[in-house]
């Protein structure tokens, strides 16, 4: 039997005690030194699998560079593009270098793309297929313009900080929700010609002291002290996914692991990544997140950006010539890049010229590159859509009904486009202008002091000056076309012959009495750079309480970048409908109105808890901030003692009661569940897997061992999509009570039945042994648990194995 979390901690038990055991200020890194295991040397990319062709073709190339040209290939170079980064070509081998473009939610930065929904939005509507297509469109958008790297997708920070500032860029808190998307990301991208970053690795959960500091007296990168249990069933889990899948590249993050740089962090690089999950790609690391040289190249990392002045290029050559660094080594980090860049087939002649379409300048003249195209369209639109949550619908107060709408009042900063969607002027004075970071509703001075660990200064918690369809920072969308709700709206009314009524700024504002429905739309800010100061806030609290005092049928909006507080008013009696839209890119305000007008039928799901209360969400709740005056005030820690009981196992094994559980989310019709079967189809349940290590993982790991199938009803009056959850409850001390383990999203037509199937790999029922360092399948009896969120289930039975 597995041991409980607490054995799990007991590897870091002596580390923490020698921490406790010390008086004195921390002053030195050596303080530290051992608390990441070692892992050496680097596993070398070998010709297996899917990628055996692109490998061997890589291996061939390589062994024509002379040792400077192979120290070329891993680091950046100087771009006269509008590339996030640039790898030079080697044009007598026919290698024309490539390209890195941020990010995860589509090409950043640039003019004719389209601006996705964020991954947060994406795990709303936990849709496979439609993740697949979002990615799929993304990807050929990217390669249109010249883009060979996408710097995504995201799942990490995979939420652990509930204020985090990064969170919106990722699916969800849950592994297996963000495991499943990610996948999906990755294939669909890639399957358009384009290598995916999956990043950040890992366990990057905050952005309070990501970097080593700038302001006042220097500290280092916070330390995520994470334990292997919890690396291996929580962060890491989504990254098996990821490999599987078969990303070119994942990216290194800022923070320290365990007291060790995570781009130089052997034990996460060279055991987890490249050694256990058997990643054939390389691994790029965030911009200026390279502190060292040798130790980096042996600790993992491929490719430094955005150079390697300093640390590596004239200086890797050197540590190779002096023996510091094996030629080896150096060998793998080009054949990785180069293997990536055949894998992807960017070596065929449809690929255009690195950068081709990504101007430095966009005030300048340059090259129109369309790359939107309109067979996206449907996908931008469903995408939008499926991403929005209704939670509260009292007495079917939506959707509305046009017949009835004589008036509507509108109210909220985020119900009307920013006053600016444009690129900057050469001359911006600042580092980042707003267009360039999906900042053009914020507050861009506050970004621009966020960005580089200013914790001086209080940040705000809305965006106040227009809609949000992005969070800020790197992975925001480049907006070339925003549809906000009042533009909607305005469009609505103009069919309906509705009056229409609105006030963007008034925190209390006056309402016509006759109003047949007021809208109240405000949002939630969340950026790269810093971390959020709560999960809500006074002004649109006000808001929403002087429209709801005037209206007796008051509607509530949130564009929200990450979870949003809402009992200050969600019991109010006029408030009838609070809907979370969360990120939905650019057919934000088309999609917002064509649910609140029943064109569609919402379904998307919170994939994270609302809690009643802040406190609810324990020591998660904000990061964790160290002092100067501290004795780690040069060394932040972050202690990740809670294990894998974040968001809905925090409030299961804590039994608190949230306002809207994980997976929650309402419909306009009614789905019924019955008919619960669970088979074992697999016999080959030794307790560890002895397959081959392949990309994902021993390759027995993903064997089929159970389907589980249900029957789901649709006994309401309207079409529309359910999304069925499994949730797993494994035995063993230290386990949460239940993990979901399986989801499908049916459509469903009136008054039919569609069965739903669930496959549980091996993986899906195994925990992390960490005596045996290996996934342990257990005997004993397994909770099954099928239906519409974590905490309403109605089938259940058990699997026994």
């Amino acid at each position: 039997m597995l041991s409980s979390l607490v054995f799990s901690w007991a590897a870091l038990a002596p580390l923490l005690s020698m921490v406790r055991a010390q008086e004195d200020t921390i002053t030195n890194d050596t303080f530290f030194y051992g608390q990441s295991e070692p892992v050496y040397p680097t596993p070398e990319t070998l010709e297996i699998g899917a990628w055996a062709d692109a490998v061997s073709k890589a291996r061939r190339l390589v062994s024509q560079l002379t040792l400077e040209e192979k120290v070329n290939l891993t680091a950046g170079a100087t771009t006269q593009t509008g590339c996030s980064g640039l790898i030079p070509g080697i044009p007598e081998l026919d290698f024309p270098g490539m390209c890195f473009a941020d990010a995860g939610n589509g090409v950043r930065a640039t003019d004719y793309v389209s601006a996705w929904p964020a991954g947060l939005h994406v795990g709303a509507s936990w849709n496979k297929d439609l993740a697949h297509r979002r990615a799929n469109y993304m990807g050929r958008e990217a390669k249109i313009k010249g883009v060979n790297v996408l710097l995504g997708p995201v799942v990490g920070p995979i939420g652990r900080v509930v204020k985090g500032g990064r969170n919106w860029e990722g699916f969800s808190i849950d592994p297996y929700l963000s495991g499943v998307l990610v996948h999906e990301t990755i294939s669909g991208t890639q399957s358009a010609g384009v290598i995916t970053t999956t990043k950040h690795f890992i366990a990057q959960e905050q952005e309070t002291h990501r970097l080593p500091t700038s302001y006042g007296k220097y500290a280092e990168s916070v330390s995520s002290n994470v334990d292997d249990k919890t690396m291996h069933e929580l962060y890491l889990w989504p990254f098996y996914d990821a490999v599987k899948a078969g990303t070119g590249a994942v990216m290194c993050s800022y923070n320290r692991i365990n007291n060790s740089y995570a781009c130089g962090n052997s034990k996460t690089q060279n055991g987890l990544l490249k050694g256990e999950l058997g990643f054939q790609g390389f691994i790029v690391s965030d911009w200026g997140a390279q502190l060292s040289g040798v130790s980096t190249a042996l600790g993992g990392l491929d490719v430094a950006m955005p150079n390697g002045q300093g640390k590596w290029g004239g200086n890797l050559t050197l540590a190779v010539t002096n023996g510091s660094v094996p030629e080896a080594r150096v060998d793998d980090m080009a054949i990785r890049v180069i293997a990536s860049w055949y894998q992807m087939k960017q070596d065929q002649p449809d690929f255009p010229t690195p950068g081709d379409g990504m101007p430095a300048n966009l005030t300048e003249p340059h090259k129109v590159v369309d790359a939107r195209n309109a067979s996206a369209k449907p996908t931008l639109f469903d995408a939008a859509v499926e991403g929005h949550v209704l939670v509260k619908n009292i007495d079917g107060s939506l959707p509305l009904d046009s017949s009835r709408m004589k008036l509507i009042s509108l109210f909220g900063y985020s119900a009307k486009a920013p006053n600016q969607n444009t690129p900057p002027s050469p001359d911006y004075p600042y580092t980042f202008a707003p267009w360039e970071v999906g900042a053009q509703a914020a507050n861009i001075t506050e970004v621009n002091s966020g960005w580089f660990g200013n914790l001086n200064i209080t940040y705000s918690d809305i965006a106040p000056n227009g809609t949000l369809v992005s969070g800020g920072g790197s992975g925001a969308s480049s907006q070339s076309l925003i549809s906000a709700p009042y533009d909607a709206l305005v469009s609505q009314c103009q069919e309906d012959g509705t009056a229409l009524f609105w006030d963007f700024e008034s925190g209390d504002p006056a309402v016509n009495p006759t109003s047949d429905a007021c809208i109240v739309i405000g949002n939630v800010w969340a950026t790269e750079g810093y971390d959020r100061p709560s999960l809500r806030d006074d002004f649109t609290d006000g808001l929403i309480h002087s429209v709801a005092s005037q209206c007796a049928n008051t509607i509530v909006v949130f564009h929200n970048a990450g979870v949003r507080l809402v009992d200050t008013f969600i019991d109010h009696p006029n408030i009838t409908a609070v809907i979370f839209a969360h990120l939905p890119g650019q057919e934000s305000g088309k999609a917002l109105i064509s649910l609140l007008y029943g064109k569609v039928n919402p379904s998307g799901r919170l994939p994270y808890t609302i809690a009643r209360n802040e406190s609810d969400y324990g020591r998660v709740l904000s990061p964790d901030l160290t002092l100067v005056s501290d004795r780690y005030g040069s060394f932040p820690q972050s202690n990740f003692t809670e294990g894998v009981f974040v968001d809905y196992r925090h409030f299961d094994a804590q039994n608190i009661t949230p306002r809207f559980a994980f997976g929650f989310g309402l419909s306009y019709t009614t789905f019924n569940y019955s008919g619960l079967s669970i088979s074992k189809v697999c016999d080959a349940t030794q307790p560890y897997p002895t397959g081959q290590v392949v990309e994902g993982g021993h390759k027995d790991l993903w064997d089929i061992v159970a389907v589980v199938k249900a029957n789901v009803t649709n006994i309401g009056s309207s079409d529309g999509k359910e999304v069925a959850q499994l949730y797993l409850g494994i035995p063993g001390q230290g386990t949460p009570a239940k993990q979901l383990r399986g989801f499908e999203k049916p459509f469903i037509p009136v008054g039919k039945t569609v069965t739903v199937e669930f496959q549980l790999t091996r993986r899906d029922l195994s925990v992390w042994d960490v005596a045996a360092q290996k996934w342990l399948l257990q005997t004993g009896e397994y909770g099954v648990l099928v239906g519409r969120n974590s905490r309403d289930l109605p089938l259940t039975g058990t699997l026994v194995l």
